[in-house]
């Protein structure tokens, strides 16, 4: 995947329903998702792809050479999204700082012949009636949809981090 790609993907993701729950400081923290992208394939066809991704429990003490972040059940291709973030200045310190882990599971695909807005409203509409506090609503790239997943867990995480910080300082353990 080249850098353009990386950058397309990044500024064409939109969370456009975001859980209620924040990543666990002291477990691991699943989140379900809806990701949906324009068919590449097909005009007025999209693609939906649903799962779950867990983020593992943050880990505040490793050494430097273990400060890695491993992708299980990502491609190799979609992994190299950090390689890339990092040549373009981004800061990863919280993510190497907790050594997150993320996984996902094995993806369904559903296509619709329908208008990407049309799903989107209706899947957001769903997830407000559903009530379910680990479910994402995410409009992504459907050729670097894992890029797309991957956003959303960096967003997920910059949200959490404070509540990660508190926790932390309340048992002592910053």
């Amino acid at each position: 995947m080249t850098p353009s790609k990386f950058e397309y993907a990044i500024k064409h993701t939109q969370v456009l329903y975001t859980p209620y729950r924040r990543i666990e400081s002291f477990g691991e923290t699943r989140f379900d998702f809806l990701l949906v992208s324009e068919s590449m394939d097909a005009v007025g066809e999209c693609r939906i792809r649903s799962g779950w991704v867990e983020a593992g429990r943050p880990q505040i003490l490793k050494p430097m050479h273990m400060r890695e972040i491993e992708t299980e059940g990502f491609s190799a291709e979609a992994a190299r999204l950090f390689d890339w973030m990092r040549e373009q200045g981004i800061s990863l310190n919280a993510l190497i700082r907790y050594g997150f882990q993320f996984s996902r599971s094995e993806v369904h695909e559903e296509y619709l012949h329908e208008d990407i807005r049309e799903v989107t409203e209706r899947l957001v509409q769903e997830a407000q009636r559903s009530g379910d506090a680990m479910k994402a609503v995410i409009e992504g790239v459907d050729d670097a949809w894992e890029v797309s997943l991957l956003f959303f867990m960096l967003e997920m995480i910059q949200k959490s981090h404070e509540i990660n910080i508190f926790d932390f300082k309340r048992r002592g353990l910053l």
